[in-house]
């Protein structure tokens, strides 16, 4: 399989083309996958509403019943549910990192080992979260560990 990216000016529209002699259920699967990436979330800072890509957020987390996106520099407000937002991002680099916290694997820098067997995720912006010990299985799969 040949694989080609060309580079476009800002003001194109960015578009991928799949070239194949038959769409088959791997073909569908990679379709899935990169519509799953250009995902668009409504959420709320400061009054205002945006449109955040998907791909920006570095963990989903839920505290004293409000839900919460964290980006790079700003935590946006949202009404979605986390088990809603673990549906949506299905079959992504999210994964479950404890109760109510769902991490982005693609925005961790680094993890350690933390106490009773527990890890410590430190992200792109330097935050700090908490991995629960019942789902170090699940940070191990995203980051390709055995």
């Amino acid at each position: 399989m040949k694989i080609s990216i060309e580079e476009i000016d800002a003001a194109v529209e960015e578009e991928i083309i799949i070239r194949c002699h038959q769409v088959d259920q791997e073909i569908l699967e990679l379709c899935r996958k990169i519509k799953k990436n250009q995902n668009f979330i409504s959420a709320v800072y400061k009054e205002e509403i945006y449109k955040l890509p998907v791909r920006e957020i570095l963990y989903f987390e839920t505290v004293d019943n409000k839900a919460f996106f964290y980006c790079a520099d700003r935590v946006y407000e949202t009404r979605l549910k986390l088990y809603e937002f673990e549906e949506m991002s299905e079959g992504t680099s999210f994964f479950r990192a404890s109760k109510s916290v769902i991490l982005n694997a693609d925005k961790i820098r680094c993890v350690k080992p933390a106490l009773n067997g527990r890890f410590e995720a430190t992200m792109e912006n330097d935050e700090k979260v908490m991995i629960s010990r019942q789902y170090v299985t699940d940070l191990k799969k995203a980051f390709g560990i055995k």
